[in-house]
């Protein structure tokens, strides 16, 4: 009898995960530069005296879709896209390196570029600094240059490069903060071969319609795993009754 408790409760616990997992994605389909996340399950052996033939249902690591999103055109200078692979360097809330491919940049009052939820966006000697008063260029290779307002590109000046990366996928681990980083922590090398699209954000890359479906099923799965749970303390309760009529 407690062999398919076993089975229903943690598979039931596990659809609850999978369903925030879900409900998560769902929550970012209008997030630029967004990667899905994704869950499997697997089963397990209980490990113990006399629990050899039960098994548990358990939820691997956590995986990323790195599918890249549409590129739509906004036109605003500040604005960048990842063209194919690749991430974008920039400053944590404690001060370390992360990537993300949201490339919606703005400049601080302090003129340092930074995302639109204020990290500080990397190059390749620490966080870029914009001259007062200037129009600021993004070219494809990263590159961010200064115009003075009014002038015309002869009087651009460099301010520095933004430091793009492409880290093996099976080396990024996502953070709570919704960052990426690399899974031993140490900073990813610079990769000229990432390229940018300026004027144009990443959309997520979440497909709302698949996510409700999914969502969909995966209330019918726990709904089964009720289901089952409570056929298990039905037939309970008829054993006892069998047992004590004897």
């Amino acid at each position: 009898m407690d062999r398919v408790i076993y089975v229903a409760m943690t598979g039931a616990r596990e659809v609850t995960r999978q369903q925030a997992a879900v409900s998560h994605n769902l929550a970012n389909v209008s997030t630029t530069g967004f990667k899905q996340e994704l869950n499997v399950f697997r089963a397990l052996p209980v490990v113990g005296e006399g629990a050899r033939t039960r098994a548990f249902v358990l939820e691997t690591t956590p995986r990323t879709d790195y599918t890249e999103g549409a590129i739509q055109l906004t036109g605003r200078p500040l604005d960048v896209a990842i063209h194919g692979q690749g991430w974008i360097a920039v400053q944590d809330a404690n001060g370390q390196e992360a990537y993300t491919r949201a490339g919606h940049f703005q400049v601080s009052t302090n003129g340092i570029l930074q995302t639109s939820n204020g990290l500080n966006v990397l190059g390749d000697g620490g966080p870029l600094a914009i001259a007062p008063d200037q129009d600021v260029l993004i070219a494809k290779d990263g590159t961010v240059s200064n115009v003075p307002v009014g002038r015309n590109l002869q009087a651009v000046a460099v301010a520095g490069r933004i430091k793009l990366v492409n880290p093996p996928e099976g080396e990024l681990k996502r953070g709570d903060d919704g960052l990426f980083r690399t899974a031993n922590g140490q900073p990813a090398e610079a990769d000229g071969n990432v390229k940018l699209v300026s004027g144009a954000l990443e959309s997520s890359n979440v497909n709302p319609a698949e996510a409700l479906v999914n969502m969909v099923s995966l209330a019918r799965q726990f709904e089964m795993q009720m289901k089952v749970l409570s056929a298990a303390q039905d037939n309970h309760r008829s054993a006892d009754k069998v047992l004590s009529a004897n």
